[in-house]
């Protein structure tokens, strides 16, 4: 538990809110006393209760969710270094986050933890209502403090490259600057964010060896320095398109071309309308023809770019934005790329130096690097339930069918048991759980959910040690009284 310090008027701000923080928890008797026993491998190996694969916000919340329920012999693991979790500082080119500033954050039910808290310690009322909405940077500082101010047990650096079953527990393959190693736990949590179900999405059609001198998607590394001059295509209408199309020309790229599908762009953003406590709470307890049809209505509905996204692009002299055109072919010239493209008027073709695709994220567990061992057994939607012909949908039939606990489930009675030891709180839980482990608004109440639903678990596998520690608990109550009597 945080130590309060004793003089916090002598403090900073931000030292200063941190003792309210303090103080908070210790009203709530938070974190809770542990109550798992320690266990280990059959070859004497340590064995952790649940090891957390992700330090963004997904993975800080659910540490702090199970810390709070007094399941603290956990690890949470993250390949980038310190304060580079997740994408804010990286692929995500966007000025400020899409969501609205009020959001509480990741943790659930301390107004100390809360994102506006922590803004005001630093930058009081005035600053708090002078921000209309989160940089990405402050976001991503916000969420290193609560790895801090919390005490998350994070270990950065470290990659996990498979995850095998092991006698009823998991064995977690890593690496690191110092090699290669194998983590023993009895549950793991992939928070692995919008690309950990599956990538990248890049149609099949394009050409793989146009990477990296031709080509790249908007969610990887981009050297838009050594595209100066230079002349772009963006190929989509999302977001993120509009992010790197405007990123490009302020970084000094000469032209950029955005090339979309749509002879318009969606108007109405129907997930910023589901975005409340009846869709976080009652999604998953829908059957499944309820849900499909809600996962079918959203996703035939595409969010449009927020206005700030494509008033940022207009901005910038060079860009040039071609509704209804749809991308054919692309190849390799001798001076960079050729376009083919579908028009109303027919087909035109259009050359530029290089390509950058808007195309958001895949869902393909067969393309997760972590589950490879596990990929064949995973039920998926499509396994589960058939929709009606007008509500068939392929790209929603992939995604994978996940139970209360955000846990993997068995497509076939054959699939190892330690499957369902694997909780999917990336993207890749939207069809069975809705958004609430893929945006802000609901990650708190998804990190509340998977740790209810992990601590009842460990209370139901455990029973034999919680109860034989509970016969030996033996502290007398009337030892001072008259009615004392002993054993």
């Amino acid at each position: 538990m945080l130590t309060r310090p004793d003089h916090p008027t002598d403090l900073s701000p931000l030292k200063a809110h941190e003792h309210v923080v303090a103080r908070e928890l210790e009203l709530l008797c938070l974190p809770s006393k542990p109550w798992l026993r320690e266990h280990a491998t059959a070859s004497g190996e340590p064995l952790r209760d649940v090891v957390i694969v992700g330090a963004g916000m997904n993975g800080v919340g659910a540490a702090a969710a199970l810390i709070f329920k007094g399941v603290t012999n956990i690890a949470v693991l993250d390949a980038a270094a310190p304060g580079r979790e997740g994408p804010w500082v990286t692929y995500a080119r966007m000025d400020t986050l899409r969501s609205p500033k009020f959001l509480p954050g990741p943790i659930a039910g301390i107004p100390s933890l809360t994102f506006r808290a922590w803004y005001e310690a630093q930058h009081g009322e005035l600053g708090w209502e002078a921000l209309y909405k989160i940089p990405n940077a402050v976001w991503a500082e916000y969420l290193s403090w609560l790895q801090q101010v919390l005490r998350l047990p994070v270990s950065h650096g470290v990659r996990v490259t498979r995850i095998e079953p092991d006698h009823g527990h998991l064995a977690l393959h890593v690496a690191t600057s110092e090699g290669e190693r194998v983590i023993h736990s009895r549950r793991v949590v992939l928070a692995t964010g919008r690309g950990g179900a599956g990538g990248n999405h890049v149609p099949a059609f394009i050409d793989r060896g146009l990477w990296p001198d031709r080509a790249a998607h908007g969610n990887e590394p981009i050297d838009f320095a050594a595209l100066a001059g230079k002349s772009v295509a963006v190929i989509g209408g999302s977001a993120s398109a509009w992010d790197n199309a405007a990123t490009a020309l302020e970084q000094g790229v000469a032209k950029v071309a955005m090339y979309i599908r749509r002879e318009t762009l969606p108007q109405i953003n129907k997930g910023r309308g589901s975005a409340h406590q009846g869709f976080f709470h009652g999604w998953s307890g829908l059957d499944l023809a309820q849900r499909w049809k809600l996962a079918v209505y959203l996703n035939d509905r595409p969010a449009p770019p927020p206005h700030e996204t494509v008033l940022r692009g207009l901005k910038q002299k060079g860009l040039h934005v071609h509704l209804g055109h749809g991308l054919a072919a692309v190849r390799a010239t001798t001076g960079g790329i050729e376009l083919d493209l579908q028009t109303a008027g027919g087909a035109i073709t259009r050359a530029h130096d290089f390509l950058i695709l808007g195309t958001g994220f895949a869902i393909d567990l067969d393309r997760v690097p972590e589950l490879a061992i596990f990929a064949p057994d995973i039920a998926r939607w499509g396994d589960v339930y058939t929709p009606p012909p007008d509500l068939q949908r392929p790209e929603l039939a992939v995604y994978p069918f996940l139970g209360p606990a955000f846990e993997l489930t068995p497509r076939s009675a054959g699939a190892p048991p330690e499957l369902s030891r694997i909780h999917l709180l990336n993207h890749g839980a939207a069809a069975s759980h809705g958004q609430i482990a893929s945006d802000i608004p609901g990650t708190a109440i998804a990190a509340e959910r998977l740790a209810v639903a992990i601590a009842s678990a460990f209370f139901r596998e455990d029973i034999a040690e919680v109860s034989a520690t509970l016969d030996a608990f033996d502290e007398p109550e009337l030892e001072s009284t008259p009615f004392f009597a002993p054993r």
